[in-house]
């Protein structure tokens, strides 16, 4: 595969959105095989390693403390509870262990806790993800010692949209995050929400924000849970914005595909209200990446059980990490 270019122009993300959809789907999966195992996806769990009490006021996030949603907070996990989870994700097929903790940003004296989680999960063959809101070089230099694959910290929209969701951290401190992760030779998971009542226009500037960039290892695609009690759960949740159009969706996923041909793309949140039609369209489209498992942090997921009777249905084998975080495809 030639370089990815990070040179992409918004006229060009917006021509292939506007591709007929069947031309949109055969260029993303020609540029997918050309890069990734062909019909094999990577199965992650995710799990909420502190849950609530977030400061942040995103206006998706059942976690803030703008909420209204009765969700308590809780104390950072036990060590030792994270890496049950983990066994048990192990066993279920997973190939990478995110783990996730409500705060804007991760206290010095949590940090010799979170070490031993992310030495923990790496010793049993697995991939580790955390995202534990913003960092300083230093902690992601911690993280990095420790052995970290990945840290997730979405970008969530498009810039000009991004005041809209969030105003208590601005885009360019998103960006500072990402930098430190990168300048500590961790891997980046980044990518955003749809179906936040955003037009294409803004999931242009979604994909030309995260093209433009050093491509993110790993791009989750999520679609908006409407929660009551959130401003956008109760904006959007009696409206047809509340839903994206699947096939739109679908699109959505094509044009990541295209525009970083190297990244996992992961179908995250939303996945348990989509059909199993549309779900299918985006692995056609070039995603290679789901969480399953029964719940994503505080939201509800569509389950090992029916997640393994769909990849059966598709003749598409799991994936699972190798050491020292690689991939490989899962025997026959």
């Amino acid at each position: 595969m030639t370089e990815p270019r990070t040179d992409w122009t918004r006229a060009e993300i917006a021509a292939l959105f506007d591709l007929p959809f069947m031309d949109l789907l055969y260029e993303a999966q020609t540029v997918h095989r050309a890069g990734h195992p062909r019909n094999a996806v990577q199965l992650s769990t995710l799990l909420s390693i502190k849950t609530g009490g977030c400061p942040e006021d995103c206006g998706y996030c059942s976690q803030s403390v703008h909420a209204e949603t009765g969700l308590k907070a809780t104390k950072l996990m036990d060590v030792r509870a994270v890496l049950q989870s983990a066994a048990m994700a192990k066993d279920n097929g997973s190939g990478r262990f995110c783990m996730g903790a409500a705060w804007r940003n991760p206290k010095d004296r949590d940090m010799p806790a979170l070490i031993e989680m992310v030495k923990g999960v790496r010793a049993m063959g697995m991939e580790t993800c955390m995202t534990l809101g913003m960092l300083t070089p230093a902690q992601a230099d911690m993280l990095a010692q420790a052995g970290l694959d990945y840290y997730n910290h979405n970008i969530d929209t498009a810039p000009e949209k991004y005041g809209e969701v969030i105003t208590t951290r601005s885009f360019a401190e998103r960006i500072d995050t990402l930098e430190a992760v990168r300048a500590a030779g961790i891997n980046v998971c980044c990518g955003g929400i749809v179906g936040m009542g955003e037009t294409r226009e803004d999931r242009i500037g979604f994909i030309h924000a995260l093209a433009t960039m050093p491509h993110p290892e790993s791009v989750p695609i999520n679609a908006l849970v409407p929660v009551k009690g959130t401003v956008l759960g109760d904006m959007l949740a009696d409206t047809p914005l509340a839903k994206i159009d699947e096939i739109e969706f679908v699109r959505t996923v094509a044009v990541a595909r295209i525009a970083m041909p190297a990244s996992m793309v992961r179908l995250s949140a939303g996945r348990e209200s989509m059909s199993e039609a549309c779900q299918a369209l985006c692995f056609m489209a070039g995603a290679n990446s789901i969480f399953t498992g029964d719940k994503l942090l505080t939201a509800p997921n569509a389950g090992d059980d029916s997640d393994g009777a769909l990849l059966a249905k598709l003749g598409i084998a799991a994936m699972h990490a190798a050491p020292h975080g690689h991939l490989e495809e899962a025997a026959e």
